[in-house]
């Protein structure tokens, strides 16, 4: 397989994905263990360069896949703006790496978990 199954079924595994890519792509840097890191990159590249694309289908596709989440909330004026995940992927993210084809990604290994060992990394947007 292709894939890591990161202990979980199915459906709790994509679900735990889609949350972190949205929270990777809200943030722009999150802590995490390696073997997530890993998957999360695979997700989150795409979801840039459906971004990037930009047209219809392209928003649509990554509107199934990324979680409803407010990731700015500004004034303007008298207006209060309330931007998504969905919309800062497509109006912020986008334009910044539309001369980079792929690698949006770093990953910074730091500590292990003091629990049980696990490798901590920093993933973050280049």
């Amino acid at each position: 397989m292709s894939y890591r199954k990161l202990g979980r079924a199915s459906a709790p595994r994509k679900a735990m994905l889609r949350s972190l890519t949205t929270d990777l792509l809200v943030h722009e840097h999150i802590e995490t263990t390696e073997t997530r890191a890993k998957e999360i990159r695979r997700s989150a590249e795409k979801m840039i360069t459906l971004g990037k694309r930009g047209d219809l289908h392209a928003r649509r596709q990554a509107a199934a896949y990324l979680r409803n989440e407010v990731a700015d909330i500004h004034e303007e004026g008298e207006d209060v703006v309330v931007q998504s995940a969905l919309q800062k992927v497509f109006s912020d993210l986008a334009p910044r790496y539309k001369d980079r084809n792929g690698g949006y990604t770093r990953i910074l290994k730091t500590t292990q978990r003091r629990g049980d060992g696990a490798p901590m990394v920093i993933i973050e947007l280049v």
